[in-house]
């Protein structure tokens, strides 16, 4: 079978191997001595979005009044996941709840980094890739503030936005 990646982000694909192969990789760097994993798991995240808007786009651009559906897109589209979005606009914050988080199903005692950290930079991502030229929102992940793998009952990602470009 050679599935194309464009094939890839068309096909119901499961997560279970991808979100093993996070907790497997982040006990691996921990044995090792690996710093930074919270960053290495964004990096990769920034990855998979750099790849995934050459085949799939939600939107064309994306600004405030619409960010909110845009992420509820990605999240449905991508991760098979339905979320609720807060927005402050005071503190320019985007709360992102998500109760049925793709890489974090478990509560793992050994992990110290959640796995969707790889989400949220994902999302983020795809933001920035999406709004590239056009320099109307961009979003960046501030912090997991509840993580299912910690033991909590869903997954709450937290960003800063910024309208008017990068």
């Amino acid at each position: 079978m050679n599935l194309t990646r464009e094939d890839l982000t068309q096909s119901d694909a499961t997560m279970n191997q991808m979100r093993n192969m996070v907790y497997h990789l982040e006990r691996f760097m921990k044995i090792n001595g690996v710093s930074e994993t919270r960053e290495n798991l964004r990096r990769m995240g920034q990855n998979i979005a750099r790849t995934y808007v050459k085949y799939w786009k939600p939107i064309d651009s994306i600004n405030l009044s619409n960010v909110r559906d845009v992420i509820t897109t990605i999240y449905k589209h991508v991760l098979n996941s339905s979320v609720s979005i807060e927005i402050d606009k005071s503190n320019k914050t985007i709360t992102v709840q998500d109760n049925d988080c793709s890489l974090c199903k478990y509560h793992l005692n050994d992990i110290d980094v959640a796995g969707c950290e790889i989400i949220a930079a994902m999302i983020s991502e795809i933001i920035i890739l999406i709004n590239k030229e056009k320099s109307l929102l961009t979003i960046k992940p501030l912090d997991i503030i509840e993580s299912r793998t910690f033991g909590h009952k869903s997954c709450i990602q937290s960003f800063k936005y910024k309208e008017g470009g990068v």
